[in-house]
Parts: C-alpha cells; structure tokens; sequence
C-alpha cells in the first residue's frame, strides 16, 4: 500500500509540474506523508524532473531538510 502513496505523489507532482508554487505545495504535503526511504527516492526522481523544468529548482529546498 506504500508504494502506491509513493507512485500516487510522483503522479501528482507531474502534473503539477506546470506551476512553481503547486509544485512546492504538494512536494511538502508529500514528504509529510511519504515513509522515510520513500522520500530518499524522491529526491532522486524530483532531481530529474528538475533537470527537464528547471523553473522548478526553488522548490529544492524543502527536499534539503
């Protein structure tokens, strides 16, 4: 049931991906509610997603946490 919290916030963090500050929103609303080795290998995907939207690199900051 993890995984598909994990696969349900990569799938929304895509779509949103359009909108800087939607973006963040739910980037933080995602590491609230990710296990804690879920959120490691989401800052590996969020890293490149950045590297296609690089608009999106403010949001970094809530992963340096």
């Amino acid at each position: 049931m993890a995984r598909a919290m994990f696969d349900y916030t990569k799938a929304v963090l895509s779509k949103v991906s359009f909108d800087v500050n939607l973006f963040c929103k739910e980037l933080k609303k995602a590491l609230t509610r990710l296990l804690p080795y879920e959120i490691e290998e989401l800052k590996i995907w969020v890293d490149l997603l950045i590297k296609k939207h690089p608009q999106l690199n403010q949001c970094l900051i809530y992963l340096k946490t």
